[in-house]
């Protein structure tokens, strides 16, 4: 899946916010860090969704057909 982020930088570094997913948030002092947290960010929110509607197992993958 993709998804919308906003990556704003700022004196302290970057913050990135995942447009699709509410509440979703997360940072890094450099943009790469920024990225890689938000995609971290990205899969908890979604494992927590996934807990919450009390789905057992969810798995996030690429496949090529």
């Amino acid at each position: 899946m993709n998804y919308r982020i906003r990556l704003v930088e700022t004196d302290e570094g970057w913050s990135v916010s995942c447009l699709d997913l509410p509440g979703c948030h997360s940072q890094g002092v450099t943009r790469a860090e920024a990225l890689a947290a938000i995609r971290e960010a990205i899969v908890d929110w979604l494992t927590v969704e996934a807990e919450e509607a009390g789905i057992k197992s969810a798995e996030t993958m690429e496949i090529a057909v």
